[in-house]
């Protein structure tokens, strides 16, 4: 009986030595949680964007010269991706091409209205905004801004047949007036001028240009580019340049320089864009514009 309870316990330690053999892979699945770590430290990574590749751009392509929409490939136009069979073209299409093609990327272009622009950068539609966004205080609260990419003097417009073409300064316009909505032109410049008949905002560059030429509004405030683009459209119209004068608009420096808007906190892609802008000049961004201004069609 002993010999055969002998026996019986040798055989339950061999079973028992088996079992903990058994068990000892389950120990080397403990070093998992180590692999899990560093998967989320890379999740935790901010993406720029442009991983794939493609550098997704947002602009208005409604606002000549820095951009318009066009029906064909024409003076090096990109297709507009949520508008089959348009093209963009205009001063930030060119900028845009620069970039990328500085950093190996494919370009891709998404025609958004001016207010919801930043919306859909923030909402990871865009990777970046070019459409001639003025470097505020206001927009850098939302956004990082790279550039400026163009330096951007206020003007005012108004018809040759005016009284007020031969104005020097603000304080000699008087009338109706307007400017784009959501812009410094309408919001800041305009309510400078004394007496000012303040009209509605206009939605859209186009639409603001047309206010004056028509007559509906005695003159508009804008940036010089789109104000030469208007002029090279209607010959009707003239630009009132009161730089140098003490009786002109009064602006800080970020509200007439032109930047592009990144996702805060996307310092690789803004670094990358601002890698190729600090290598332009002001008589660079100059000739780009002139050359955006020379093929852009009627506004």
């Amino acid at each position: 009986m002993r010999r055969i309870l002998a026996l019986v316990l040798a055989a339950l330690m061999l079973l028992s030595m088996a079992a903990c053999a058994s068990s000892t892979p389950a120990a080397t699945e403990t070093t998992a949680p180590t692999e899990t770590t560093e998967t989320t430290e890379t999740a935790d990574t901010p993406a720029t964007g442009v991983e794939d590749g493609v550098l997704t751009v947002g602009m208005e392509c409604a606002y000549a010269p820095y951009n318009w929409t066009q029906m064909d490939d024409s003076n090096g136009a990109v297709p507009i991706a949520n508008n089959p069979g348009a093209y963009a073209n205009g001063y930030d299409v060119m900028i845009a091409k620069k970039i990328c093609e500085a950093n190996g990327w494919e370009l891709e272009i998404m025609a958004i209205g001016w207010d919801g622009l930043v919306p859909a950068l923030n909402a990871g539609q865009l990777d970046a905004v070019i459409a001639g966004q003025s470097m505020t205080e206001t927009r850098l609260q939302e956004v990082d801004m790279a550039g400026p990419y163009f330096y951007a003097s206020i003007v005012c417009v108004t018809r040759k047949d005016s009284p007020l073409a031969s104005a020097t300064g603000i304080s000699q316009l008087s009338g109706s007036c307007t400017a784009q909505t959501g812009t410094i032109w309408y919001d800041t410049c305009l309510p400078q001028i004394e007496g000012a008949q303040l009209m509605p905002a206009s939605e859209t560059a186009p639409a603001m240009v047309m206010a004056v030429t028509s007559g509906t509004v005695d003159y508009i405030c804008t940036d010089m580019p789109t104000a030469m683009g208007a002029c090279a459209t209607y010959d009707n119209l003239v630009i009132l340049d009161f730089s140098g004068s003490e009786d002109n608009f009064q602006v800080d420096a970020g509200e007439i320089n032109i930047g592009i808007s990144v996702v805060k906190g996307n310092t690789t892609l803004l670094d990358a864009m601002n890698a190729v802008l600090s290598g332009m000049t002001v008589e660079d961004m100059n000739q780009i514009m002139n050359e955006a201004i020379a093929v852009q069609p009627a506004i």
